[in-house]
Parts: C-alpha cells; structure tokens; sequence
C-alpha cells in the first residue's frame, strides 16, 4: 500500500486558507477605490505591453504592493466560479523639482502657486496569466492634491475579478503606462475542488477526477479515483516562469486509472492538469514536485549550457532555475576557473534563451560558469571548437580610478598580483615586459568600460626565450636517435628483402638449362639474390666449378641465405652415382657442370645431418616423378614445381615472406614466367613423361 506524501486536498505554496469565501454576485467585472481616491475601469481587455522605463517627470503614482482574495463569482445559489480579487497599494513617486531649486524659487517671489497643489492621476495595468489563458485590465485612478505627498502611500483600488481554474497557478503583475519603475509581479497557487466550501458551490467540481499522488519506491505513482466509464484528460507539462509552458504528456483516458511516473522524470516544475471530458469542465492543476530533492537533482543534470559563437551562450534546461552565471579564466596549466568578478557583472539565468557577455573579443581561456548559492553546478569554455585550445596567456585587469589612474595586476591562482611587484609568480618576474607588451599592443583587449579593461597577454615568447637551448638539444637528439633508427631500419629491409640463393642443377639438354634461367629470373623479382653458374660461365672457367661452388656457398649460408636443389632426371643419376659408389671416383664431367662439382660438399652436410635450414630442393612435376628424388635430400623441404610454388617462395624468403594473399600473386607470376619454357623443355625430344622410366641414364631406382 503506497503512503501518501502529497495529496491534491492540501494547499500549495502561496495558497490561501479557504473557510469562507465572499460572493460576488453578477459577471460585470468592478474596480473600487479606498477613501479619498476616485477610480474608473475601462471596458475591454488592453494589450499587456509593460513597455520601456520612463523618467518621471514630477510626482506619479506608482504601484508599491500587489494583495489577492479569492472569491465566488456566483450566477445562482450552486452556480459560481472561482475568482481572483487582486489590490493594487499605490504611493507617490518623484518630486516636482530639485528641493533646493524650489526653495530658492519661492524665497525670490513669495507669491507664486504652490506648485504642490494639484491632483495626481494614474493608468495602472492588471496583467493576469492562469495557464492556458491571460488577459490584462487597465485601472484610471486619480489622487487629489492634498494627498500628493511624495514618498508617501495614497490608498490602494481593489479590481473584481480575474476567473481562474481550481488548482491552477496564476501569475499577476502590476504597472503603469507610462512605466516609471519596474513592474510588480505574484504568483499564487489557487485551491482545488477539495477546498472547504468550493465543492458544494462550483458544479464543475461534482463530476471532477480526484487525484492522489504518492510514493512507489524511487517513482511515482499518481491515483485518478473516478468512476468507470467516466472519460477524462490527464496532461502533464513543464510549468516555466520564464517562457511558455511546454506540454510533456497528455492522453485521454477512462477511470479509473494508476500511471506510475519514473523518477528520473520528476523537475520542479513538472505538473499534472486533470479534467473531465465534457464541455466547459474545470481543469485542475498542481505542481507537486516544487520541494522534491530528487527533482532538483535532476534537473540540473538534465541542464545544459551551450556556447554559440561569436560570444553567445544558452542555458537549455526544462524548468527555470535560480541560478547566476559569470565569467571565468581557465589558466593553460589546468588549475581552477579564476572568477572575473569583480570587474565583470553576475547575470541572473533565464533559461532557453541566447545571452550574451559584454565581450570585445572571444578567447578559449574564458569560460562560463552556471552557480547557485550552494556550489558550482556548470561550466563551459567559451567557443571552443572555433577559437582552438587553450592558449599560455597571461589575464592582466587593468583598473581605472576617478582621475584615470590606472593600475595593471595579473590574474593568478593567489590573487591579482601587481605587475611591478616583488611577489614571487612569473607575472611579478615578468611584469616590466607584459607592461611593455600592452602598451606596444601586442595584448589583446578582450573587454573595456569606465572601471577598466581585461587584456590577454601571450606568454609563449618567454617560454621560447628560456627553453630554446632545451629544446634544441632535444631536437637533435631526436633527429640522431631517427636517424639511427632509419639507418638500422633500411639495413633491416635490404637485408631482408634480398636474401641469397644459391640455385644448383644439373645441365641435361639446352631447353633445361632456359628453364633453369626462367626460374632463376623469376625469383629475383621477389626479390632476391639469386647465383647460378648460368650467369657466371666466366668466372667458372677461371675458378673451376668447385672453387666456384665453394665460394658462393660460404657467401650464401653465411648471409643467411639457402641452396636450392633443382633435381632433374640428370640431377637423380649424379646423386645415385654418388651414393651407391661413395669411395670411387665419379666420371668426368664437364667444365662447367658446378652441380656435379657441388655433391662432393653437398652430401656430407646430408649426410651429418646439417643440411636442414640451409637447403632446399624443388623438381618440376612433369619432369620428374615424386618418388625419383633420392631419400637422403628428403630431410629438407622438397617442392614440386609450379603446383607448390606457393610453399617454394614462402620458404625461400623466410621471415619476409608476405602475406598469403600476396604469396599467392607472387606465386602466380612466377608461374606465368615459367610457362613459355615449360611448354618448350616438354616439346624438347628425349624429355620422360612423367610416370615412365627416366632413360637409360637413370640406371636402377634406388
């Protein structure tokens, strides 16, 4: 069973106790005035246009008190509507002229009229607004002369009245036209149909929707106890002071009817306005959130301040709040907003609307601060986005005196500090400069007016002067360390992108040996260092190939390169003659036959097990069969050529293989460029199919 900790009996805010309430009989609406004062209402509603201020030009009545009564308004005996009696106190304001300047004038012809003898009149406005409705009456009052005492109260004239719903909130102010003085302003909360008397009086009330709200945990429950099928409108709306009202929620609905309000929703000026749905029915309105913590918490995170250039701002935010904003300075080093009040004004918040600070020049060193008497509650640097970060400026006041003397201090964590003082800041140490530079104008003058003047003085070049050396010792050590960097970084890449291989083979016939070279030009593409003894006829001749071979196999393997073993059926007889007669000689071969030279080096690192990581071998799959390649050399990688040059690239390049994506276009030009001397060594005469014998070279499979 919830608790109720509100219910729409009760009376709110202002509102007055209703025990008995006078009745006003017949719908002319009346004005009265106290003894002495004569008062006239005019026909009509008047525009409700308070107007600028005017000077007075002598003694004027002006309103000094707005006092309200509510009344019935009553038709018949059980017809009446409630009614707003609002009292206007009146008092006179000015003087005819200087008292000294009268005195003298009297004193020099004692027979002039007195000139306070004259009567005093008066148009007083009646501005009233009951959501959704207003309407203004204009009062014509005047004052006789022996009432005229300046600074004195005259009387009061009482208007007959302003209709309103029951539970409405009503807004009255008071002014005259001209307008001498700011005009007077009440709200008042009006009493609900529960109110002692009203019920009986105001049929509207029989047929009603009674409303509870109370509590559910976090939320809010609101209880409309009405018969069924009785057909009613609920709406709820944010109640602004300043502004129109704004329509939240609203929904027609059928009694009886629990709607349960989500905490996070409650703001102060969230009301709830329920109605039957018949013509003419009263509508009933409360705010029952005024008071609510919770409402205020939320509404101040529901608020925010938006900044919109060149130097205006904007607090959004769904009820009015008592709030003051003022400007601050936000110092580059991250410590807190340095208020610039004094010399700059507080300005009251109005809500949803561009306001602007009285600056000559934007700066993202200022922000906005939105307080109330408690604590901060928002801030906001100004135009951001447009003026960049914040800078290392220094904010000099400069204050004027009544002889324009004129002092400069800069605004500091610790205070205003003087520029030609002792203190120990960086403002006092630089004081004689930032005073040279506002007076050579290199500061810039963000506002200006009678009592002084805010400069914002750039503090970059003192940075630069002391820290240039710094900084330029650091700027070559960085350049050094880059450099190194880049050095190590390009020898890294060479080292990588052209790693050596040693491609070995065995020179069957000339279609062969174009095969060979197709592949070996291929592979240098990828890139790579690629040796065979087809691009070194000159040197093998001078060397001998197993000078040669030797040379270029220290080289390669000590570079981090691989040997290649290009078996071919040629390749397969030298390697079985060698194995099945390993302590006979072997044939003569000829001069420039490196691979037959190389197998005297080759097998013994085979043969104690150092050849893993170093070599490599690769067959042609329609040259050779799988199974021809002798199983000594199968301790290392054996690749069939082209179906696995994916795998082949991949192991020759090592830690720099690409992707394999890329792996495979790499693989596939290549594949492209063998093509041409494929097809060539196939049609070559004596070449196996792969599958048969591999001639009479081959000797027996071993």
């Amino acid at each position: 069973m919830p608790v109720p900790w509100f219910l729409l009996s009760l009376a709110l805010g202002r509102n007055p106790v209703v025990l008995s309430l006078e009745r006003v009989v017949g719908p002319q609406d009346t004005a009265r005035c106290s003894p002495g004062l004569s008062c006239h209402l005019w026909d009509g509603d008047v525009l409700c246009l308070p107007g600028s201020l005017v000077s007075a030009p002598g003694p004027v009545l002006v309103p000094t008190r707005l006092q309200t009564e509510l009344v019935l308004r009553c038709h018949e005996e059980t017809d009446c509507d409630l009614c707003v009696r609002v009292v206007v106190h009146l008092a006179v304001h000015g003087y005819w002229e200087d008292p000294e300047d009268e005195e003298f004038r009297r004193a020099a012809d004692p027979e002039l009229e007195e000139p306070r003898n004259v009567s005093l009149q008066a148009h007083v406005v009646l501005s009233f607004q009951a959501y959704p409705t207003a309407h203004c009456v204009l009062l014509e009052v005047q004052v006789p002369a022996a009432l005229v005492q300046p600074g004195q109260s005259v009387g009061s004239v009482a208007f007959d009245c302003f209709e309103a719903a029951l539970g409405a909130e009503v807004q009255i102010w008071s002014y005259t036209q001209p307008r001498y003085q700011k005009e007077l302003n009440l709200t008042q909360q009006l009493p609900d149909c529960r109110g002692l008397e009203v019920q009986d009086n105001i049929q509207s009330c029989w047929a009603l929707p009674w409303l509870n709200v109370s509590a559910d945990g976090e939320d809010v429950r609101l209880v409309l106890d009405v018969s069924e099928e009785q057909r009613f409108g609920l709406s709820l709306y944010w109640n602004q002071v300043q502004g129109p009202v704004k329509p939240w929620w609203h929904s027609n609905l059928t009694g009886p009817q629990t709607i349960t309000l989500n905490h996070t929703d409650l703001v102060p000026c969230l009301c709830i306005q329920v109605w039957p749905l018949e013509p003419d029915s009263v509508r009933t309105s409360i705010c029952p959130f005024r008071e609510d913590p919770r409402a205020h918490r939320n509404l101040w995170r529901a608020a925010r301040l938006q900044l919109l250039p060149p130097r205006g701002w904007r607090l959004d935010a769904p009820c009015s709040l008592p709030a003051e904003a003022t400007l601050c300075w936000q110092a580059l080093d991250g410590g807190p907003c340095l208020p610039l009040v004094p010399p700059l004004p507080r300005e009251n918040v109005t809500v949803n609307k561009v306001l602007e600070f009285p600056l000559l020049k934007g700066h993202p060193n200022i922000c906005v601060q939105v307080s109330t008497w408690e604590k901060l509650q928002l801030q906001e640097c100004l135009w951001a986005d447009s003026l960049g970060p914040l800078k290392d400026d220094m904010l000099l006041v400069e204050t004027r005196g009544p002889q324009d003397n004129g002092s400069l201090c800069a605004l500091e964590p610790s205070g205003c500090t003087p520029l030609l003082s002792r203190a120990p800041t960086r403002a006092a140490r630089l004081g004689e400069q930032l005073l040279q530079d506002v007076q050579s104008g290199q500061c810039l003058q963000l506002w200006d007016n009678d009592l002084g003047v805010l400069w914002a003085c750039p503090m970059d070049k003192y940075i630069h002067q002391r820290w240039a050396l710094v900084w330029l010792a650091c700027l070559l050590l960085v350049a050094v360390v880059f450099l190194l960097l880049l050095v190590k970084m390009n020898h890294v890449k060479v080292a990588v992108r052209s790693r050596a291989a040693l491609l070995l083979y065995s020179a069957d016939d000339a279609s062969f040996e174009r095969l060979v070279g197709a592949l070996a030009s291929a592979l240098c593409q990828l890139p790579l260092r690629v040796a065979v003894d087809l691009w070194s006829r000159r040197d093998l001749s001078a060397q001998g190939a197993l000078a040669w071979f030797h040379a270029q196999r220290h080289r390669t393997l000590q570079e981090g390169g691989v040997v290649v073993l290009l078996f071919s059926p040629g390749a397969v007889a030298l390697c079985r003659e060698w194995l099945q007669d390993a302590t006979s000689a072997p044939r003569a071969h000829g001069p420039h036959d490196a691979f037959a030279a190389s197998l005297s080096c080759v097998l013994p690192d085979f043969l104690q097990g150092r050849a893993p990581g170093r070599y490599v071998g690769a067959y042609f799959d329609k040259l050779l069969p799988a199974d021809a390649v002798p199983a000594l050399f199968r301790s290392v990688p054996v690749f069939s050529l082209p179906s696995q040059l994916p795998d082949f690239l991949g192991t020759l390049q090592g830690s720099a293989a690409p992707r394999p994506r890329r792996l495979a276009e790499r693989a596939e030009q290549v594949s492209r460029a063998l093509q041409p001397a494929l097809d060539s060594c196939f049609r070559a005469p004596g070449v196996p199919e792969r599958g048969r014998g591999m001639g009479p070279e081959a000797g027996d499979r071993t």
